[in-house]
């Protein structure tokens, strides 16, 4: 570490003590790597520390978490999605300088853009309605994100201005922006709850995605449709000898999971001193030991219901249902339009999308259901995909349900579509390539 030259011992000693130190290990576990992580407790470094992790797409399969005093230690077990220990030094070199550099930036690859957050009440066809607009006010979607959950949708959406390539500052403009978008999120009953905002200020998609649904209360709402899926199993008891709140979730493991819990209780300002996170097969199951900022474990039965409440939701937005269909293809104004008018135009309703452009290169994902929420047609897919493009549009993953259920002769429909388990490979590279750690993907 190089030191300023200002700097007497006693601010360098501070620096040591608050700065995280990371130890990453291939020798101790045959099957994953460890991340070692230890510092000065302060409130976010646990969401910090996975949040580096998530964001590589990496796969958490234990984990160890203990706060003695004022000292913060972690022990990760991870690996890449297809099961592997962690080998790339790029990769080893990244995890070690983010965690490690306090308050580092998560938000590269999204300056110059100008952020449209939405929030509303879901609908067939509200995506297409929302892209239409931006395509005829001129403006070009490089990045976004969608989730639905219980009858409600949001969104953040990275834009530039079409001609200029520049981000949107005119303040009539973004007035313009948010008007169109806001009548649009209305509908014909959605008057109160629509909201629309632009901002130049970048955050954590993923994590600021949480953020709007919790302040939409979507977790209050009853879900529309009724889950195919098991709910994830919550409990939060409080250990009145030690003065915690013990919280247990049992769910599917699935990438992202750990963030998406440790998000929402450091978004709703409690504190993790304790956790265990432990995976087996497709289950995962987590163990907190938490109080409140103020020092005090869940004190109500009010407080217990909405925790628990707030944890289910938070597990349940990214684990959309549907079909995941993959569009790659060259990047073009109104792409996202003409694509999900087609999606509304066959019945076919996105649950989620990622939405990312690089080097003129449209890559999209969306899961999608049929009007009612149930699982889509694969003569609808494979209408769609003729629409737009057998070798643009692919299925990339089927629900359980499809090949549990599906007759042989629909089974060979969907064979000829052109099914395609995922490349996990070209996942990661995909990651290590918008976080600069290197020049192609292909």
């Amino acid at each position: 570490m190089e030191w300023h030259a200002c700097l007497d011992e006693y601010e360098k000693l501070v620096i040591r003590m608050n700065t995280p130190r990371v130890v990453i290990d291939n020798g101790v576990c045959p099957t994953a790597t460890l991340v070692k992580v230890d510092s000065a407790r302060r409130h976010g470094i646990l969401l910090d520390a996975v949040q580096v992790l998530t964001d590589l797409n990496l796969s958490i399969k234990k984990a160890y978490i203990s706060s003695d005093g004022q000292w913060f230690m972690d022990v990760f077990h991870v690996t890449d999605l297809n099961g592997n220990k962690l080998t790339d030094e790029s990769v080893i070199s990244y995890i070690e300088q983010s965690i490690e550099t306090t308050h580092c930036d998560r938000s590269h690859g999204f300056n110059g853009l100008t952020a449209l957050e939405l929030t509303g009440t879901d609908r067939i066809g509200l995506l297409s309605e929302v892209f239409a607009v931006l395509a005829d006010l001129q403006c070009d979607v490089v990045d976004a994100k969608v989730w639905t959950h219980n009858g409600r949708i949001a969104s953040l959406i990275f834009v530039k201005d079409c001609n200029s390539g520049s981000p949107i500052e005119d303040s009539q403009q973004i007035d313009k922006i948010e008007a169109r978008l806001r009548n649009v999120l209305k509908g014909d009953n959605d008057i109160r709850s629509a909201k629309t905002t632009v901002s130049m200020a970048v955050t954590h998609t993923e994590r600021r995605l949480h953020q709007m649904m919790f302040a939409d209360r979507d977790y209050e709402r009853k879900p529309i449709l009724e889950h195919t899926s098991e709910l994830p199993a919550v409990t939060v008891q409080n250990w009145v000898e030690r003065g915690y709140s013990v919280v247990n979730v049992q769910c599917k493991d699935r990438t992202k999971l750990l963030f998406d819990v440790v998000c929402t209780l450091t978004d709703m300002q409690y504190v993790v001193f304790h956790a265990t996170i432990k995976t087996s097969g497709d289950k995962a199951y987590l163990e907190f030991y938490i109080r409140h900022r103020d020092g005090i474990p869940v004190s109500s039965e009010p407080e217990r219901h909405r925790l628990i409440q707030c944890l289910q939701a938070a597990v349940e937005r990214r684990a959309s249902e549907g079909v995941r269909l993959e569009l790659c293809t060259s990047d073009r104004q109104c792409l996202l339009a003409d694509v999900t008018r087609t999606f509304r135009e066959n019945g076919l309703n996105v649950t989620r999308a990622e939405i990312s452009t690089t080097s003129d290169v449209a890559l999209n994902v969306f899961y999608v259901t049929d009007a009612t929420g149930n699982l889509a047609d694969p003569k609808t897919i494979e209408a769609v995909r003729q629409k737009i493009g057998l070798g643009n549009l692919k299925v990339k993953q089927l629900p359980s349900v499809y090949h549990q259920k599906a007759e042989p002769e629909e089974q060979q429909a969907v064979g000829v579509g052109g099914a395609v388990l995922l490349s996990l490979g070209s996942l990661v590279r995909r990651n290590l390539y918008n976080l600069g750690l290197i020049k192609s993907y292909s």
